[in-house]
């Protein structure tokens, strides 16, 4: 378990399965999350327990799914993850959602965000961990400037919500920044 002051990071259990489902099904989760993308949701509960069977397999040498839980309450309020880890070129891409809107804009996403950072750049000695979000997510981009990522570039017009077009904004942050930041802290 990775634990920080509002939340904490655990290994995925079958039994979160439950909230995946719900989160993934919720629109406005859906639209925030993966800018509407149909493949996030909505989904069924089967395609969500092949899915979780998958992830429940999945080998921390690559990619990992956590729960992110609220460390005052202990209730599973979203997820957060690593993949495509790169052990020859030290660079992993990461992703957070926090599905219970309740705990939207209160620093639980951010936390969560940088728990796994910490642990990425500490544990696996990685040089670069990177993101992306729509440019509609402004919360989202905050968040990942505010945690030190840099805006590297956009692929624009690369996502279709709400019948607009947004640009696809790619985030990075390499090992020397952060530990600039965490001196800071």
């Amino acid at each position: 378990m990775i634990e920080g002051r509002l939340t904490r990071l655990r290994a995925l259990r079958s039994e979160d399965a439950a909230h995946h489902l719900r989160w993934r099904n919720d629109p406005e989760v859906v639209r925030w999350a993966a800018a509407g993308d149909p493949c996030f949701g909505p989904v069924t509960a089967e395609a969500v327990a092949l899915a979780f069977d998958t992830m429940l397999r999945l080998s921390p040498r690559e990619s990992a799914v956590f729960t992110v839980e609220d460390a005052a309450g202990g209730g599973a309020i979203g997820m957060a993850d690593y993949r495509d880890l790169d052990p020859y070129a030290g660079v992993a891409t990461l992703g957070v959602t926090i599905g219970e809107k309740e705990f939207w804009g209160r620093g639980h996403g951010s936390e969560a965000l940088r728990l796994l950072m910490d642990h990425l750049f500490g544990a696996y000695g990685l040089h670069r961990l990177e993101l992306d979000t729509w440019s509609g997510n402004e919360r989202a981009m905050r968040c990942f400037l505010g945690l030190g990522f840099r805006e590297e570039g956009r692929r624009r017009a690369a996502v279709l919500t709400d019948g607009r077009r947004h640009d696809r904004v790619l985030f990075g942050i390499l090992r020397e920044e952060w530990a600039g930041l965490a001196a800071v802290t």
